[in-house]
């Protein structure tokens, strides 16, 4: 019984109610406004991904997309863009992570945020310290568990799999700073 339970909850959540409702894009925007101020506007768009874009950067990284899409948060002040916010989801041990990656206009990190996080442990990937550790990082930069990005005891799959999905935002950057 328990088995079919978590069969039925996995299969129940679509991958658009995990990334866009709005819960998620009052949070978000909340973390927009509290970075940038209160006086910025705010645009969001469904972003659908290229299939060779995706499947260069899923290979690069070894960790595949949540689906075929991301959500895209343009911040503008003064008739001028002043960052670019990328929203996917990874999973964590069996369910799905909303994170947000705020993004310079010069590809470099400015802040990530955990959105939602749904599982029981390992929920300190959610905390502002660690996060700090991937600002001013970019696609160059490197992405190693236990050098370059710190890990957390009880979190193991959590902090690798959040840092895997930041550094695939990062390398899809560019292609959404071009097309927008």
């Amino acid at each position: 019984m328990k088995r079919l339970f978590l069969i039925f909850t996995i299969f129940s959540i679509s991958s658009s109610s995990l990334i866009y409702g709005n819960e998620i894009q009052s949070r978000t925007e909340e973390i927009l406004r509290s970075h940038f101020g209160k006086d910025i506007n705010i645009t969001y768009k469904k972003y659908d991904l290229d299939r060779d874009v995706k499947s260069s950067i899923e290979n690069q990284v070894e960790q595949r997309f949540f689906g075929d899409y991301i959500y895209i948060w343009q911040v503008e002040s003064n008739d001028s863009l002043k960052a670019i916010a990328l929203m996917d989801n990874v999973y964590g041990k069996t369910l799905p992570i909303t994170f947000l990656v705020i993004f310079r206009l010069d590809g470099s990190i400015s802040s990530t945020h955990i959105i939602k996080y749904r599982e029981d442990h390992g929920g300190a990937v959610s905390s502002d310290n660690w996060n700090e550790q991937f600002n001013g990082k970019n696609r160059r930069s490197s992405y190693t568990v236990g050098e370059d990005i710190q890990g957390i005891s009880g979190a193991t799959i959590s902090v690798r799999s959040v840092t895997k999905g930041i550094q695939k935002l990062t390398l899809l950057y560019e292609e959404i700073r071009q097309a927008l």
